[in-house]
C-alpha cells in the first residue's frame, strides 16, 4: 500500500488518506477532477458514519448497543445504506460458504485490532511470520437475519463490515463519477479498484504490488464497469504479544488465516465480487487455486516463498514484472505505464 503515495498526482488525479489507506481517483477529463473528489469524499464519509466499528457514533455501533440491551428477540430498523452494506456482507458469506464472515469484530479486537490500523501500526509496527491457529467457539453469519431493513442478531454480537464495505464503496464511487459527469473513472481504495465509464486510450493501467520488494505486475483494465482486488497477509500485520498476526481471519478459528499466500489478486465484473473472491482465497489457503479456477475469474497468487501463480487468463491485458528470486508461471511480458496501485 505505501507504494500508492509514490504515484504522480496529475491533473486527472486526486488522492488523499482515508480508512488507514489511500483513496485515489483518476478521471479521463481533468475539468471534473475536483467535483469527482467532492462526490467520492462525501460518499466515503457516509459509509464511515454508517458502519465504522472504530466510531462510537456510527450507526452500526448504535444499533449493536440497542440489540445488546434487548432481552427479547426483537429486530431493529436500520438505514437504507446500512441495510445495503450488511446485505452485501451476508451475500459474500453465503457465496463463500462462510469464508468471508462479517461477524468477526470481536475476534479482531481480541487480536489487538480494536482501533484504526494507523494507530495500531504507530504503536507496534508490522511483522510477518506464521502463527499457530487454535479453534474456539464464536458466532456465525448465519446468526444474522436481515429482512428488508429489519436487522436481527444475537445480543452482544458485533459486526466488521470493513472489507466488503470498502469494495462496495469503490464500486459506488466509480459509477457515480461516470454517471454524473459522463467521464471514465477509476477509484482505488487501498487494494480495491473499481472502474466505470470509458477508459483512457490504452485502457486503465494498474500496478499490482504489495510493497517495494514484493513481486509486481502491471495489468490493463478495459472501459466499463470492472473491479480488481488484492487481499494480503502482509500489509496489515502487527504484533500481538509474542505472535505476529494479520487482519484476514479464518472464521473456523477466529484467528488469522494461515499465510499460504502473501497476496491474492482477482479481476471481476465489480470490485466487490473481486474482493470477496480474493479474501476467501486467502482463507482457503491450499484449496484456493482449485476453487478460483472453478470460479473462472483471472487471478494471481503470490505464495509465501514468493512464487507467483496465475490462472484463468491472468494477466489478461497486462505485464508481469517480478522480483529476481521469484518463480513465474503463465506470464506474457509487456511494458505499460501505471495509473494506480492495487495493493
Amino acid at each position: 500500500m505505501p507504494l500508492l503515495e509514490t504515484l504522480p498526482v496529475t491533473p486527472t488525479v486526486r488522492q488523499w488518506p482515508v480508512w488507514s489507506t489511500t483513496a485515489r481517483i483518476v478521471v479521463t477529463d481533468p475539468a471534473v477532477a475536483d467535483q469527482a473528489y467532492d462526490v467520492v469524499a462525501e460518499q466515503l464519509d457516509e459509509v464511515d458514519r454508517a458502519c465504522s466499528r472504530f466510531r462510537d457514533d456510527s450507526e452500526l455501533e448504535r444499533v449493536q448497543k440497542i440489540l445488546a440491551g434487548n432481552r427479547t428477540d426483537r429486530a431493529v430498523t436500520v438505514s437504507p445504506l446500512l441495510a445495503v452494506l450488511i446485505g452485501a456482507a451476508l451475500e459474500a458469506a453465503e457465496k463463500t460458504d462462510g469464508d468471508v464472515d462479517p461477524t468477526l469484530a470481536d475476534d479482531l479486537a481480541a487480536l489487538g485490532y480494536d482501533e484504526d490500523y494507523s494507530i495500531i501500526h504507530t504503536k507496534v509496527g508490522g511483522l510477518d511470520i506464521p502463527i499457530t491457529l487454535s479453534r474456539r467457539v464464536r458466532h456465525s453469519w448465519r446468526d444474522v437475519s436481515l429482512t428488508g431493513r429489519r436487522l436481527r442478531m444475537p445480543a452482544g454480537m458485533r459486526l466488521d463490515l470493513g472489507a466488503t464495505a470498502k469494495a462496495w464503496a469503490a464500486d459506488r464511487a466509480a459509477r457515480s463519477i461516470a454517471d454524473r459527469f459522463g467521464v471514465g473513472a477509476l477509484v482505488s481504495l487501498g487494494g480495491d479498484i473499481a472502474t466505470a465509464g470509458p477508459a483512457p486510450e490504452g485502457g486503465w493501467q494498474v500496478l499490482v504490488q504489495d510493497g517495494a520488494n514484493e513481486p509486481a505486475t502491471r495489468v490493463g483494465l478495459d472501459g466499463g464497469t470492472a473491479g480488481l482486488a488484492t487481499s494480503s497477509t502482509v500489509s496489515r500485520s502487527w504484533r500481538n504479544g509474542t505472535r505476529a498476526v494479520h487482519h484476514i481471519l479464518n472464521p473456523a478459528s477466529g484467528l488469522p488465516a494461515a499465510p499460504v499466500w502473501r497476496t491474492v489478486s482477482v479481476a471481476a465484473g465489480t470490485c466487490l465480487e473481486a474482493n470477496v473472491l480474493s479474501t476467501a482465497a486467502i482463507v482457503r489457503g491450499d484449496d484456493a487455486l482449485h476453487w478460483l479456477r472453478e470460479k473462472g475469474h483471472p487471478a494471481r497468487l503470490v505464495a509465501s516463498d514468493g512464487e507467483v501463480l496465475t490462472i484463468n487468463g491472468w494477466p489478461f491485458d497486462g505485464a508481469e514484472i517480478v522480483a529476481d528470486d521469484a518463480q513465474v508461471h503463465e506470464i506474457t511480458l509487456t511494458q505499460l505505464p501505471e495509473a494506480a496501485h492495487a495493493a
